[in-house]
């Protein structure tokens, strides 16, 4: 008789799989909400400037 054939841990590889999946989807949506957050700064910064004309920024003649 010979020694017995290891088997495979399929178990263990679909953890791994299921574990590489979720930092992927965890990665993306961190760099879409930084995304979101850059936007959203730029869009108040030029917001900001339009509202307040050249010269006299408190809007008295």
């Amino acid at each position: 008789m010979g020694l017995p054939m290891a088997r495979t841990n399929y178990s263990f590889e679909k953890r791994q799989r299921e574990l590489a999946k979720k930092k992927k989807r965890e990665d993306k949506l961190q760099q879409r909400s930084e995304q979101r957050r850059e936007k959203s700064q730029q869009d108040e910064s030029r917001t900001g400037e339009e509202d307040q004309p050249d010269g006299d920024a408190s809007g008295h003649s």
